[in-house]
């Protein structure tokens, strides 16, 4: 009787929990079983161990063979199982030493020729590794990930004759420094979009204090363009905010593209994508695409046109930064810190408010379709505005280009970090009052703004860190009344311009 164990790490959300691959031969007739909730592609992993083992010239043991995944309450999924099982039964029979076996984790798919395929997941595992003073043993394919995560101690396999020789030996892989060769995609400049200069400033504000926008207007005004282009203004991505964005995007379906380290996700998903699509979810639990698109834009063109079941989901993640998604099984919790930019129309044709007066839809039509974004939806976003038809055929002169704006929402956002550590827009309740004093007339303009509109206390405080955005953007310390009267009017829907109640 033998027993091996070894170290490895379950692709079940971006924490990768250890898990502990026991290996124990007994006596009797031969049979292969693997206990601790193996989905089926782990239960198939018996015929591939089996397979690579002979074909690389290794004994394989006809006995009874019991293989438990530790904790068994944990649901096991996936292909990477492969190896750890693999070079625990060779450590089980004699065929490998275990005096090294702690030192490592080992994540792999095995051929049935025991040459080693890639399994994704490896840059959350690669930092959990380096946390537990570990070193990971990865295929090839997985390595130029896993180099993202600094100070990783990493061996980058072939085969599995090549990791039999790395734990029967005595080296030891130095931490690693951070790989990192970063392809930045050509980003379209706003210096494109002429004239909107309501729309214009208020992107600017979204990018300078990474508010949330709605942008409300016929077809063909140029919402979307906008809307692309705000990756291009936006600040740098930090260290951690790159790290947490390559880790949601390494565990999910896609793969992360380490060319892609530090660029912000821009994602537009139509508007006929399920709730599961959105915000997460399956029978094993991956990120929708509010996590794909943390710490960066998350675009819904045609927002009515989504579900109110969507519509009404995002409510959540948009306070918290987060989404947990629970299945009868299993748990994952997955960051969702996403900047929310939408478009719509102002009626089911879209011609409301054209000075050509081709709207025919009735107040009944209208009503219906504005009621399709609930009023708790409108109140986290802070911004509205307006992008009408520009009837002038004139498309002379020049708009301020991209790079000019980024510079100078670069400025705010420091500004910003500086006084709270964190954007303007995640401000909590306590943090406006201390740094979002407003003068008596400011608040007095506040003030009957609330009554005339009808604000929630929840769209107040927008209102409040908007303007204290515009403040940042103008240099000033304090909040004067012309950066609330700004900031009240990017509240179109409240106003029941176009859109929203009333």
């Amino acid at each position: 009787m033998s027993l091996a164990t070894v170290m490895s790490r379950a692709s079940v959300g971006i924490e990768a929990p250890a898990v502990q691959v026991e290996v124990h031969i007994t006596g009797g007739l031969p049979k292969f079983a693997i206990v601790g909730l193996p989905e089926a592609t782990v239960r198939e992993s018996k015929d591939r161990v089996r397979s690579a083992i002979i074909n690389s010239r290794f004994e394989f043991p006809r006995r009874r063979i019991t293989v438990n995944l530790a904790p068994a309450e944990l649901p096991k999924d996936g292909s990477r199982y492969d190896l750890p099982i693999a070079v625990g039964i060779l450590a089980a029979t004699g065929q490998l030493g275990q005096d090294r076996l702690h030192e490592h984790e080992l994540i792999g798919e095995l051929a049935l020729d025991g040459t080693l395929r890639r399994t994704g997941g490896s840059l959350p595992a690669a930092l959990r590794g380096r946390d537990a003073g570990r070193i990971l043993v990865i295929p090839t394919g997985d390595v130029h990930e896993a180099e993202l995560a600094a100070g990783t101690r990493l061996f980058p396999a072939r085969h599995l004759g090549e990791v039999h020789a790395q734990l029967v030996g005595d080296a030891s892989p130095q931490p690693t420094a951070a790989v990192r060769k970063t392809r930045l995609p050509a980003v379209e400049d706003l210096g494109d979009v002429r004239r909107q200069f309501a729309a214009r400033r208020a992107l600017e504000l979204a990018a300078a204090g990474n508010h949330n926008l709605l942008m409300l207007g016929p077809p063909g005004t140029g919402k979307t363009m906008l809307a692309t282009r705000l990756p291009g203004i936006l600040p740098p991505m930090s260290e951690e905010e790159a790290l947490e964005s390559a880790m949601v995007r390494s565990v999910s379906a896609l793969g992360f593209d380490p060319g892609h380290w530090g660029v912000r996700p821009f994602r537009a998903p139509h508007h006929s994508a399920s709730s599961a699509a959105i915000v997460g979810g399956g029978a094993v639990p991956s990120p929708g695409e509010i996590s794909l698109a943390h710490h960066g834009v998350l675009f819904l063109d045609e927002l009515p046109e989504f579900s109110r079941t969507v519509l009404e989901a995002l409510r959540e993640p948009l306070e918290s930064g987060s989404v947990t998604i629970s299945r009868a099984s299993r748990q994952a919790s997955f960051p969702a810190r996403f900047q929310l930019v939408a478009a719509m129309n102002p009626c089911p044709c879209g011609t409301l408010g054209d000075p050509a007066g081709t709207c025919r839809c009735t107040m009944e039509q209208v009503a219906r379709y504005r009621a399709r974004i609930s009023g708790p939806l409108l109140d986290r976003i802070d911004l509205h505005v307006e992008v009408p038809r520009i009837r002038d055929d004139d498309d002379s002169g020049t708009a301020e280009p991209s790079a000019a704006i980024r510079s100078r929402v670069a400025g705010a956002r420091v500004v910003q970090l500086d006084r709270a550590k964190k954007p303007n827009q995640r401000l909590s309740v306590s943090e406006l009052r201390r740094h979002c004093a407003l003068a008596p007339g400011s608040r007095r303009l506040l003030a009957r703004a609330m009554e005339k509109l009808h604000l929630s206390a929840r769209a107040r405080d927008r209102v409040l860190r908007v303007a204290r955005t515009i403040a940042d953007l103008a240099q000033s310390e304090r909040i004067d009344e012309e950066h609330v009267a700004e900031a009240i009017g990017f509240r179109t829907l409240d106003r029941g311009v176009g859109c929203g109640p009333g």
